[in-house]
């Protein structure tokens, strides 16, 4: 499913961050085409009071894990997807640039559920042998004060301690 909200990266661009979010659309509802209809600008935004505050948003990601284990991609990783927003990470600005966007089905005070840890573990291992990706860090790492996701519902040692992933997680920007 190919989303429009991407575009061509900087050249020269070194994609070496992963960006970590979850979403549900409408909260707390999974498995519908919601989410994919937001990234393909498809969401009809009467369908649901939640979606009013979403007229006109033009966001993609990379990836998406369904709580079902179900992975979609809407962007080449060579291109850059309109994921992370206004952003920072190690003194860079505008991480879409940079880095690589999976969305994980969930809310973020709740628990994901493991099939979307072992589908995110197989993801990432795939983009590290692909991509020198050197670091990954939470959207609310990358964007303080404005984003809170993936939140305390996803379990860092679920993913990075029960894989040899050689990624380093950043705390803050």
């Amino acid at each position: 499913m190919e989303s429009p909200n991407s575009d061509a990266r900087p050249i020269g661009t070194v994609i070496d961050l992963l960006v970590l979010h979850s979403i549900s659309l409408p909260p707390g509802q999974y498995g519908g085409p919601a989410v994919p209809n937001l990234f393909t600008n498809r969401l009809d935004w009467d369908a649901d009071p939640h979606f009013r505050d979403l007229r006109g948003l033009r966001v993609s990601a990379h990836f998406l894990v369904r709580r079902d284990g179900g992975l979609v991609q809407f962007v080449s990783c060579n291109e850059r997807a309109w994921h992370a927003g206004v952003s920072h990470f190690e003194g860079r600005a505008a991480c879409n640039d940079f880095s690589i966007g999976v969305e994980l089905e969930g809310l973020d005070s709740t628990p994901f559920m493991p099939i979307q840890y072992a589908v995110l573990i197989r993801l990432t291992e795939a983009l590290i042998a692909r991509y020198p990706l050197v670091a990954v860090a939470a959207h609310s790492e990358i964007a303080p004060g404005r984003k809170t996701d993936p939140g305390p519902g996803f379990v860092w040692s679920e993913f990075l301690g029960a894989s040899r992933l050689p990624l380093r997680r950043i705390h803050g920007a």
